[in-house]
């Protein structure tokens, strides 16, 4: 039931029963005019070429007041009605055409024409854009005084109080609601395009909840709701909303039945309708075979792994070797310091002439505690990285290429970079307490930190992978970082002249081009544990850096998590083993199924 204080609000704004209303109102804007005097709606909108008003906030302010009967609101004292069910309204029993209902942010909204015809007014344009909806009140009433409006009212507008009228005025027309109505619950409703269905079937929903007092659905409670079942049997589902007042609805409740052959498996349904990200049951991963790739002729692009000792306890030289030109370098490290301290990268030049060195990428997460995020925030930070200023060493002089923030004890940083110099230079990692400062000085001073016994450190050659392959028998997956089919680096300690490997090949950029990718998708299966990182994918003229997984992380080996589907012929993806995270891990490519949407854009 429509509140008192609103009604009076709309009967307020005239002074005889004969007077007729008009309601000037623009599109898009909640201020209206009602014979010259300002008030406040929910704002007139465009649906489909409609315009369209909110009937409760329309209808008071034009001297009516809905009633409700099962679900049919109705203008008490004009010939419109609304059937909530089926979403038609009716105007003097004559059903109107589709689309002149809406329900818009939980407000009942009805075309402005068809408000019109049911108050027996006219709609015509105003001034500007406005349009003009005018209309004859009915019933004869004495205007409330300004102290009769309820202060509680929101955007009530308070006229002058209004001489009674000479004569007596006869019993209004219409009844009045009593002062001591509450506002209404709002109404939770939906419908499923079908009562019955096969297992694997997708199910569609189609909410349209409302407030009958006007106001918005502010939240939504559903229990039992799947997208799809895969057992036969009967499901309730149910919703309850609540309103921006706080009421809540009662539970509105549909039963899906389930029965017969099923229509999809877990993975036909996820490659035809999963958004991305969505993990489904696989559990045939490793017997699809594994792709064949063709090496590519890799550029001469060392790699410098700094990662032991990973959480050293004093200040010195992590590691350190001689470049020059294309160097790709990656320092992974924990502060067990005891004090603050900061990761450095630095650049000494060996040469007798100034050298330049520019930081073409950069990836860098510091401080964190959370080795996942370590990983994954660098590398969605090096794939979408612009390159960076050169920095010009004189002969013999030093440069930070990288300089942390403050690490307190037990924070991480995770710090991935591709330079170019122009001559030779000694680049070194050091780890140095807070207090001191770097200097050629200190850096000479301090002692070079021995291996931790548990992870690796070294310069290794062919930091980048080219590779490419042709889709033809799918599905078929691509295994990264298992040391068989994806040999690991091996590489030297130029501090001790050990020989290193790199197990899991953390820093090496994976540079796969895929033919024949045309109508196929690719998931991501975690093999050895939890894995969070990211990828960058070049698909015909889209280019887009994902992260994998696109929420949480990736953790069971059976349950594949959908990361894109291929919009053109040629997909090129480049990829980088994210350090803090378990390998290996399989990229697994599939056939689309018929009729499934060509590919996604994040």
């Amino acid at each position: 039931m429509l509140r008192p204080g609103l009604l009076s609000l709309g009967l307020g704004l005239w002074g005889a029963a004969e007077a007729q209303l008009q309601l000037s109102f623009s599109t898009g804007e909640s201020s209206v005019q009602i014979n010259g005097r300002s008030a406040n709606i929910a704002a007139p909108q465009v649906v489909e070429g409609r315009t369209m008003l909110p009937l409760n906030d329309t209808v008071l302010l034009l001297g009516y007041y809905l009633t409700r009967s099962g679900n049919t609101v109705s203008v008490v004292g004009g010939n419109l009605s609304v059937d909530l069910d089926s979403g038609y309204a009716t105007v003097g029993g004559q059903r109107q055409e589709a689309g002149s209902v809406a329900v818009l942010g939980g407000k009942l909204y009805v075309s402005a024409r068809v408000i019109a015809a049911g108050l027996g007014g006219q709609l015509s344009t105003g001034s500007g854009n406005s349009l003009v909806l005018t209309a004859q009140p009915k019933g004869s009433f004495v205007p409330p005084t300004r102290t009769a409006l309820p202060s509680a009212v929101p955007g009530a507008v308070a006229p002058a109080p209004t001489p009674a009228p000479a004569r007596p005025a006869p019993a209004p027309a219409v009844p009045t609601p009593s002062p001591a109505a509450q506002p209404s619950a709002p109404q939770a409703r939906f419908s499923t395009d079908k009562a019955v269905y096969a297992p694997g079937e997708r199910v569609v929903y189609t909410e349209y909840s409302y407030d009958p007092e006007g106001g918005g659905i502010a939240s939504r409670n559903w229990t039992g709701r799947q997208d799809v079942y895969w057992a036969p049997g009967s499901y309730p589902v149910s919703l309850q909303v609540t309103n921006g007042r706080g009421q809540s609805s009662s539970a509105y409740t549909r039963t899906i039945r389930v029965e017969g052959q099923a229509a999809e498996t877990p993975v036909t349904y996820a490659l035809r309708y999963g958004q991305i990200g969505d993990r489904f049951a696989d559990g045939r991963v490793l017997n699809y075979p594994a792709l064949n790739m063709t090496q590519g002729t890799p550029r001469n692009l060392p790699l410098l792994f700094s990662d032991s000792p990973e959480k050293p306890q004093q200040s010195g030289v992590l590691y350190g070797d001689q470049v020059s030109g294309e160097a790709r370098l990656l320092g992974y490290h924990v502060n067990d310091l005891g004090r603050p301290a900061r990761l450095y990268i630095v650049a000494r030049n060996l040469e007798s002439r100034p050298v330049s060195v520019q930081v073409a990428r950069q990836g860098e997460t510091a401080p964190s505690r959370l080795e996942g995020i370590l990983g994954q925030v660098t590398l969605m930070d090096y794939f979408a990285s612009p390159a960076r200023g050169a920095v010009n060493v004189p002969a013999g002089g030093l440069s930070a290429l990288y300089v942390s923030p403050s690490l307190s004890q037990g924070h991480g940083v995770s710090i991935l970079q591709d330079i170019v110099s122009s001559g030779r230079v000694a680049v070194s990692f050091v780890m140095l307490e807070d207090g001191l400062t770097l200097s050629d000085a200190v850096l000479r001073s301090l002692p070079y930190l021995p291996l931790d016994g548990r992870h690796q450190r070294g310069t290794f050659a062919g930091a980048d992978r080219p590779m490419s392959t042709a889709l033809t028998q799918l599905p078929a997956r691509v295994v990264i970082g298992d040391g068989q089919h994806d040999p690991v680096l091996t590489g030297r300690d130029s501090v001790t002249g050990s020989t290193q490997r790199l197990a899991g090949n953390y820093g090496v950029l994976y540079d796969m081009e895929f033919t024949g990718a045309a109508n196929t998708a690719v998931a991501l299966s975690p093999r050895g544990g939890l894995y969070r990182g990211a990828m960058r994918i070049i698909d015909g003229d889209l280019t887009q850096v994902i992260k994998l997984p696109r929420e949480g992380n990736a953790l069971t080996p059976n349950e594949p998590q959908l990361l894109w589907r291929a919009k053109s012929d040629r997909v090129r993806i480049q990829f980088m083993p994210s350090n803090g995270s378990a390998l290996p891990v399989n990229l697994v490519f599939y056939r689309l199924p018929q009729n499934t949407y060509k590919w996604y854009q994040p």
